[in-house]
C-alpha cells in the first residue's frame, strides 16, 4: 500500500542528490518523516517542521562500512564518533572470523578475538543477548552481524591450532545455526590467522552449509593474501559454491613485497569465476594493514610499525626496526619479545590499492580496528579518503562510482532491505557533504582525527552528526541506530 503524506517532519532543499551510478547527479528535494523517505522531486511543496537548504552539497545515502570490527564499541562508545564523522551510518560485524557473538570467555582472550576488546566484555552466548545490549546501548548507526569461525571455534576448542574433529564441528554448527535462526547475516572466516589457519576445508564448509538455509553468505580473510592468493581466493569460491552462498572476499590486497604488481591478475581470476557465481569484494584505501602482530610477516623489507604491546607498552609507537635495534635483536627476535602486541603493516603497493579500488565490483570497508591506542587512520578516515583523495584528487573513480560502492552494492550484498539508496519508502539514512571540500585527516602519526567536508549525517531519519554541533548523537536522543536482522528475518 502506498501512503500519500501531505507533510514531512524535515525537507532537504537544493541537493545534488546521487540517485544511482547510471543516474547523473542532480538537484532535488528530498522529505522525510519519521524514519522513511516520503518524497524525491525537483521541488516539493510540501509542508514540513524543518527546511533544511543544501545549497548545491552532495546528498548521499549513508555510507555502508562492509568490514569492521565495532562489535563492542558500538557498545562501549554508542556516539560512535569515528564513523557519524565521516558518513557511515551502517556497519557490518563479525569479520574477518572473529565476533562477539557467540562468547563465553572463560580463560585468556584467543588471538585474533581480543582485537575486539577485553576479557570481561565477551558476555553474549547468543545473538539475542548481544541484540538485548544493543537496543539497551541505542548506538548512533544502524548493526548487523556475521558470526566468527574462530570465535565459534573458541567455543568448543581447548586447542585452536589444529583441525576441528567432528563432534567440534557438530556443537559449532549448533551455535551458528542458532545464530542464524536469531538473525545474523552469515559466517565470516579468517583463515590467515594461527588459530584458524588448521581448519581444514571440510570443517569451513560443514559451517557454510548451516547458513544455506537462511539464505545468508560467507566472507572470508583470505588463508593467504601473499604468494599463494590465487589458490586462497579458488578455496573461497569452492567453500561457498558447496553450500550454495553468495562470497564476499575481506579487503582483497596484494601483500608482501614479492606479490606487488599482480593486482591485475588477482581481479581477472575474479572475474572470470564471477561469472559462475555470486561473489564480491571489499578493500580499503590504503598500503598499509593493521591487525596483531603476526611473526610470519615479521621481514626486513616490510616496515613495521608497533600499536600496542602486553609486555613492553613502553615500546609500543614505535617501528619494529627501532625496537630491535634498541634491543640489539633481530626484528623477528624482537618481535617475540613483544608479543602479544598490535601491528601496522606497511606491506602494499599503491598501484595495486588504486587497482582494486578502482574495480567496478569492489565495495568500501575500513576493517579499522576502535580498541587499538594507536590505530591505523582507515578507522576515521577511509570513507572521505576515497571521496576527497581518490575522487576528487587522483580521479581514480567517478564520485558516482565511488558512491555506489559505499551504497547501493553493499546494500544488495550484504541484503540490507530499503537501506543504500534515496527512493521512497527507503529509511533515511542520508549523509550531506561538500565534494569539493572532503577529505580525511587522519594520517598514520595522528590516526585519531575527524575528516573535513561531512556536513549532516541523518541516521533512521533522526540528525544525529551536525559539523557545526560536532554531534547529537552523545545524547540518547540523538541515536538512532538498529540493530538489521537478516533479510527474511522474521523480526527484521
Amino acid at each position: 500500500m502506498i501512503v500519500k503524506y501531505t507533510s514531512a517532519d524535515f525537507i532537504i532543499r537544493g541537493a545534488r542528490v546521487f540517485i544511482g551510478k547510471d543516474n547523473p547527479i542532480e538537484q532535488l528535494d528530498v522529505a522525510v518523516k519519521n524514519d522513511i523517505i516520503i518524497a524525491v522531486a525537483k521541488k516539493l511543496n510540501m509542508q514540513a517542521k524543518l527546511v533544511i537548504k543544501a545549497d548545491g552539497l552532495v546528498l548521499s545515502p549513508g555510507f555502508i562500512d562492509v568490514h569492521t570490527h565495532d562489535d563492542l564499541e558500538v557498545l562501549r562508545k554508542p556516539s560512535v564518533p569515528a564513523k557519524l564523522s565521516q558518513g557511515v551510518t551502517t556497519v557490518i560485524a563479525g569479520n574477518c572470523g572473529i565476533s562477539a557473538v557467540p562468547t563465553s570467555v572463560k580463560s585468556g582472550l584467543r588471538d585474533p578475538i581480543n582485537l575486539l576488546g577485553a576479557k570481561n566484555e565477551f558476555v553474549y552466548p547468543e545473538l539475542k543477548d548481544y541484540r538485548s545490549a544493543f537496543v539497551k546501548a541505542k548506538p548512533s548507526v544502524n548493526l548487523a552481524m556475521l558470526i566468527g569461525h574462530i570465535s565459534l571455534r573458541a567455543q568448543v576448542m581447548d586447542n585452536l591450532e589444529r583441525a576441528a574433529t567432528d563432534s567440534e564441528i557438530e556443537q559449532m554448527q549448533g551455535l551458528l545455526e542458532r545464530a542464524m535462526s536469531q538473525g545474523a547475516l552469515g559466517l565470516s572466516t579468517g583463515l590467515a590467522y594461527y588459530n584458524a589457519k588448521q581448519a581444514s576445508e571440510y570443517e569451513v564448509n560443514q559451517l557454510a552449509k548451516v547458513v544455506t538455509p537462511f539464505d545468508g553468505l560467507y566472507t572470508t580473510h583470505l588463508r593467504t593474501e601473499f604468494q599463494g592468493i590465487i589458490d586462497a581466493m579458488d578455496e573461497a569460491f569452492a567453500t561457498a559454491k558447496q553450500a550454495e552462498l553468495p562470497l564476499v572476499i575481506s579487503h582483497i590486497k596484494c601483500a608482501g613485497k614479492e606479490n606487488w604488481g599482480r593486482s591485475e591478475e588477482v581481479l581477472a581470476h575474479f572475474e572470470q569465476q564471477k561469472q559462475h557465481q555470486h561473489i564480491g569484494c571489499d578493500c580499503y584505501p590504503y598500503a598499509a594493514s593493521s591487525s596483531t602482530l603476526d611473526l610470519k610477516q615479521v621481514n626486513e623489507g616490510t616496515d613495521i610499525f608497533i600499536t600496542w604491546s602486553e609486555s613492553f607498552p613502553d615500546m609500543a609507537k614505535q617501528h619494529l626496526k627501532d625496537i630491535a635495534r634498541q634491543w640489539d635483536l633481530t626484528q623477528l627476535e624482537a618481535a617475540k619479545r613483544l608479543q602479544p602486541a598490535g601491528a601496522v603493516y606497511h606491506c602494499m603497493q599503491e598501484s595495486d590499492v588504486q587497482t582494486f579500488l578502482g574495480y567496478e565490483h569492489s565495495m568500501v570497508g575500513s576493517d579499522g580496528l576502535p580498541c587499538d591506542p594507536h590505530p591505523h587512520p582507515r578507522l576515521w578516515g577511509t570513507f572521505p579518503r576515497v571521496l576527497g583523495h581518490y575522487c576528487r584528487e587522483e580521479q581514480l573513480l567517478s564520485l558516482e562510482l565511488a558512491l555506489h560502492k559505499m551504497t547501493a552494492l553493499p546494500a544488495s550484498h550484504f541484503k540490507l532491505q530499503k537501506r543504500g539508496k534515496i527512493e521512497i519508502g527507503y529509511f533515511a539514512d542520508l549523509v550531506l557533504f561538500d565534494p569539493e571540500k572532503i577529505i580525511d585527516n587522519a594520517n598514520y602519526s595522528e590516526p585519531k582525527q575527524s575528516a573535513t567536508g561531512i556536513q549532516t549525517v541523518w541516521v533512521n531519519g533522526v540528525e544525529s552528526f551536525n559539523v557545526k554541533q560536532c554531534s547529537n548523537a552523545h545524547a540518547p536522543e540523538g541515536r538512532a541506530g538498529r540493530f538489521l536482522t537478516r533479510h527474511n528475518h522474521k523480526n527484521y
